[in-house]
């Protein structure tokens, strides 16, 4: 699990099990204030049999984070969309 700080969030990344096949996730907690952690599906369309292979898919989703809205969403760069085009799913 990876994690990053920012004003008022701290995002985790993480592999959650649906059944047979995991799903990468960001997790977004708030800092200083009272609030539930929030998790958003990375590649929603993409599962992974390995669940290392999806922790490293979003250990970077994590790392390409250019800020968090004022709700906690995770922005990404314009265009961006999670997936190694060269890298068949897991």
């Amino acid at each position: 699990m990876s994690e990053r700080l920012f004003d008022d969030y701290v995002a985790r990344s993480t592999a959650v099990a649906e059944g047979s096949r995991f799903t990468a996730c960001l997790v977004v907690t708030p800092r200083r204030r009272n609030g539930f952690p929030v998790y958003y599906a990375i590649c929603e369309n993409r599962s992974f049999r390995d669940r290392e292979q999806a922790e490293a898919a979003a250990a970077k989703s994590l790392a390409a984070i250019v800020g968090l809205e004022d709700d906690g969403a995770p922005v990404f760069p314009e265009g961006y969309t999670g997936f190694d085009d060269a890298t068949p799913a897991g």
